[in-house]
């Protein structure tokens, strides 16, 4: 073998010379396809007997939860002829793609959580987008950058039509940072990466590595390079940080978007906001098929009885107006001696030491967690995205807001935890309405589905319920949004991977890719850019403003001409409710089918069988879960696509 920093002649050498440098020969030779033949998806438990398309009795289900898995549960069971309600607690529906309208001086936008990129290998979202046929609401973006602060140069992605090995040979002949990957395949710890990384086989890379954390798993003897290019900025891609994922979990993860990927990693964005070009035709086939779509729907109850899900209770009405009881997590970073806080992200709530009332910290204007003030005026919180000011009891005093902050009830407390309630006044009160069905398809969050569960009435399937409890969330996830008076030069792709600084893992610019943003822009002559924090920690960022601050003073490094700019707006929306795959949880995580017959899960965090990830995972889970159901009554499945489920290299 040969160390990959001494190859000084690489760029002019032949694929076949890399090859034999690599000491993939013998690989090369055993490929099931030649360089110039794209492998064709694998397909998932594909129902050997034709069997009929719907089911042969009259079926009613209930899905919980209206982002992308819940929405693919319930538009396939939909159009195979059963009676689908499904239940979104927020006022919108898409979840984390879900958009809602804002204003900018006299214009007006759609916001969202965030820019998402629709990769080639979703094989089962573009199904879905082929069927809807809505092709035209996407566009491709050619090509893909990774920007780095300082030690390398970007590196760009193309579309490919090759998998491994060939795209290691491409990515090696292509990168500008080819002689710094540091890998040596004489070194042990060297070749069982590599062997890893392309050898994936669930689950045996999962037992394997599992149980250890990525940081842990590259602390010793770790090609630098490797891990400073492709570990890190593809590990918090994932929205995990690499102390808080489990490795095995990040095999799955690179076997999806490169190792085992015929595709490349170029890919789609969205003509407009995803509510109008994926959520809103999703719910209108779903809608015409007979299906009802409610929003503001809150699960006050789920009841079960012999192990099974009876029926569920719910109360339509805003989220923070919500009659309906929930515990909710203390924040240590934020709290006081004199001032308890509970929650994160964008939905923090205020407790004063030895208090009954509690007062969310959710800006009425557009949702900015508010920052408690030090004057000592009447101004008790203020909002640091658009001016919103609060007195000490959460009446609106000043600003664009027009409601005041909503206060709660102290029902409980249980060490770290508080159960709340929503102080509604009379005449507000919801009618409770309630659903029997013959399946659930429980397809909320995290959180969400924790809640659910604390909900329950009955005998509840204890397996089930544990499987549930153990589920965690990741690091925190923002995004901000900043309109500027001027345009700027842009040598990257149009949304670029950042690596290298403190908060900062992504740049979009909006005014070149959605169809409104690029009017506005030729209109004005502005830009219009979007910032991630993929998976910040809380103790460096323990406020909206904090993390604010950072994403300009960042923005301004990245992109320097933006510094004599006038900034018009900013936006920012800042979750904590993104899928944890922490080390040890792979063994205990739910599957889509659950011991509960009539029970199903859907979402980007349950167990899959085969690889995929991000909107991919929510989409296939959701699809899984009604093939579950279809099965159990004698239907056909619909036919689910993936990568191929092994690397090459697989051990």
């Amino acid at each position: 073998m040969v160390e990959l920093q001494d190859l000084s002649s690489l760029q002019t050498l032949s694929r076949r010379t890399v090859l034999q440098l690599f000491g993939f020969g013998t690989v090369a030779a055993g490929v099931g396809y030649s360089r110039f033949s794209k492998p064709q998806p694998a397909i998932h438990n594909q129902d050997a007997l034709v069997l009929p398309p719907a089911p042969n009795r009259d079926l009613k289900a209930v899905v919980v939860g209206g982002g992308l898995a819940g929405l693919a549960a319930a538009y396939e069971l939909s159009q195979r002829g059963v009676a689908v309600t499904l239940l979104e607690r927020s006022p919108q529906l898409g979840g984390k793609v879900a958009s809602w309208p804002i204003q900018v001086g006299d214009d007006h936008f759609m916001m969202e959580h965030g820019f998402h990129g629709f990769f080639p290998q979703y094989y089962n979202l573009f199904g879905l987008v082929e069927e809807l046929n809505i092709r035209q609401n996407f566009k491709s973006l050619d090509y893909y950058s990774l920007v780095y602060k300082a030690g390398y140069e970007p590196e760009v992605f193309r579309p490919s039509h090759s998998a491994f090995p060939w795209n290691i040979v491409d990515l090696a002949i292509s990168s500008p940072n080819r002689l710094k990957w540091g890998i040596n395949l004489t070194k042990l710890k060297h070749l069982q990466v590599f062997r890893e990384i392309t050898g994936f086989r669930n689950p045996q890379s999962f037992e394997r590595l599992d149980n250890i954390s990525v940081a842990e798993w590259v602390e010793k003897d770790f090609p630098k390079g490797l891990y400073d290019l492709y570990f890190l900025p593809f590990a918090k891609s994932s929205l995990n940080a690499p102390d808080a994922l489990s490795a095995g979990e990040l095999m799955q993860f690179f076997h999806f978007y490169f190792f085992g990927n015929p595709e490349g990693l170029a890919f789609n964005g969205t003509c407009q906001d995803m509510g109008r070009c994926l959520v809103d035709p999703m719910v209108a086939a779903i809608k015409a098929q007979g299906g009802q779509v409610l929003t503001g729907a809150n699960v006050s109850n789920i009841t079960w009885q012999d192990q099974k899900i009876t029926q569920v209770t719910y109360q339509q009405g805003s989220i923070e107006a919500n009659p309906i009881p929930f515990w909710v997590d203390r924040n240590p970073l934020l709290s006081t001696d004199t001032v308890e806080y509970f929650g994160a992200g964008d939905r923090v709530y205020s407790l004063p030491v030895g208090s009954t009332e509690a007062l969310s910290l959710s800006c009425t204007h557009q949702g900015c967690t508010v920052q408690r003030t030090v004057d000592t005026t009447d101004v008790g919180f203020a909002c640091p995205c658009h001016g919103a000011v609060y007195d000490q009891t959460g009446k609106v005093m000043g600003g664009p807001a027009r409601e005041d902050l909503t206060r709660y009830r102290l029902l409980d407390r249980q060490s770290d935890q508080v159960q709340l309630v929503a102080m509604v006044p009379a005449d507000h009160q919801a009618v409770a309405e309630t659903l029997e069905a013959d399946y659930y398809v429980l397809a909320a969050d995290i959180p969400g589905i924790k809640h659910l569960f604390s909900l329950s009435e009955g005998e509840v399937e204890a397996q089930t319920a544990a499987q549930v409890a153990q589920l965690q969330v990741a690091d925190p996830f923002a995004v901000a949004r900043f309109w500027f008076d001027r345009d700027f030069d842009w040598q990257h792709s149009l949304f670029a991977s950042l690596s290298g600084y403190r908060l900062t893992d992504s740049i979009t610019l909006y005014h070149r890719i959605q169809d409104d943003y690029i009017a506005w822009a030729e209109r004005t002559g502005g830009s219009v850019v979007e910032l991630h924090a993929y998976c910040y920690k809380e103790k460096e960022f323990p406020t909206q403003e904090a993390v604010l601050a950072t994403f300009e003073s960042e923005l301004y490094e990245v992109v320097p001409e933006l510094r004599e700019a006038t900034m018009l707006h900013k936006q920012l929306v800042n979750q904590k409710n993104f899928a944890g795959f922490p080390p040890g949880s792979f063994s205990d995580r739910p599957s889509t089918a659950t011991a509960t017959s009539n029970l199903m899960f859907a979402g980007d965090w349950v167990k899959m069988p085969f690889p995929c990830g991000l909107m991919e995972r929510a989409i296939s889970s959701g699809l899984l879960a009604a093939n579950t159901i279809l099965k159990q009554e004698g239907a056909q499945r619909r036919p689910l696509y993936s990568v191929n489920p092994e690397g090459v290299l697989k051990v």
